[in-house]
């Protein structure tokens, strides 16, 4: 059993999230940076989809009531035992007593954490991950409070001190890398290229639901007859699904990038999608953070998966 004395500015119970119900507008949810939760976990001997908690920007304090191994991945927010720092990306030896809590955020955006066992709550349709938004999931469909108690899982031994080596330790990168299409047939070539060749900076409406970008040019449409439906924005199409990673730009001025919470269709069209494999790196961007949008194709676009499952195979290994 663990204790929440303090919840941090946002936490939430994750695991790898619920595939399957997109179709029926319930989006994937699960940990935004999917990697460093696979990472905690197997650094505290659990199985890679177990529940654990995500904490943004700042994090959480907590009262364990038992004996846990704990590792905290992601973001650098030093954890701290009893006031005394303690390395992330390392296993943890927590006492009954004893109080995890955090420094100031250093680097990053979420910091995965993960506890011997899982974190033990209702598994609803086939998943622990919370979807705050539909009140489904985690502990109660929401986040974490002060005085919430969850329930830990019976956990494997495991060695404190494990580590994961630095080199294998994802940072995020100030590229994103996106395919255009869908729906970049609105905008003209020159808005495509301006787009690409501008610096974005995230804006502070950025969360699970979609990441918002700011300071690049407004796009130029290319003229049309409005189709029924769409309305008079030349930014807005009739209904269409929107992808995970899809870029939307409403009125042609802010790129929202759509990710784990996110709706699944509207009436904003959107000029292409952010590849799966830079899907996680979004999840540690911060507020104010420049980045740029990178052109590829499909054929970079699985490669860059393929890099992506070697490395998760390379921290298997590390960890085994």
């Amino acid at each position: 059993m663990i204790e929440i004395v303090k919840p941090g500015l946002s936490t939430t119970v994750q695991d790898l999230g619920r595939p399957g119900y997109y179709h029926l507008g319930i989006p994937l949810s699960g940990a935004m940076d999917r990697e460093s939760l696979i990472a905690a976990n197997l650094l505290v001997g659990n199985e890679e989809g177990a529940a654990g908690l995500e904490a943004v920007f700042l994090g959480p304090e907590i009262r364990f009531h038992a004996d846990a191994t704990v590792a905290v991945t992601g973001a650098e927010m030093p954890p701290k035992l009893d006031g005394v720092e303690h390395p992330g990306w390392t296993a943890l030896a927590v006492r009954a007593g004893q109080v995890l809590s955090f420094g100031f955020l250093k680097a990053g955006a979420r910091a995965a954490i993960a506890i011997s066992g899982g974190v033990d709550v209702p598994v609803v349709l086939g998943s622990r991950a919370t979807y705050a938004l539909g009140a489904l999931g985690g502990h109660e469909g929401r986040a974490l409070k002060a005085g919430d108690r969850l329930a830990i899982g019976p956990g494997c031994p495991v060695g404190e001190g494990r580590s994961l080596p630095t080199g294998l330790r994802r940072k995020a990168e100030p590229v994103l890398r996106m395919l255009p299409g869908l729906y970049d047939h609105r905008v003209t070539g020159e808005a495509t290229e301006r787009f690409f060749a501008d610096t974005w900076k995230v804006a502070p409406e950025a969360d699970r639901i979609g990441y918002r970008f700011r300071g690049g040019h407004a796009l130029d449409f290319v003229p049309r007859e409005p189709p029924f439906g769409a309305g008079s924005d030349p930014s807005n199409i009739v209904d269409s699904c929107y992808p995970y990673g899809s870029i939307q730009v409403p009125g042609g001025t802010e790129p929202i990038v759509l990710h784990r919470d996110a709706v699944s269709g509207g009436g904003y069209f959107m000029i292409g999608t952010v590849i799966a494999a830079d899907m996680d790196l979004i999840g540690q961007l911060q507020p104010h953070q420049a980045v740029h949008f990178a052109r590829t194709d499909m054929e970079g676009a699985l490669a860059a998966r393929a890099e992506n499952a070697g490395r998760l195979a390379r921290i298997r290994d590390a960890l085994a």
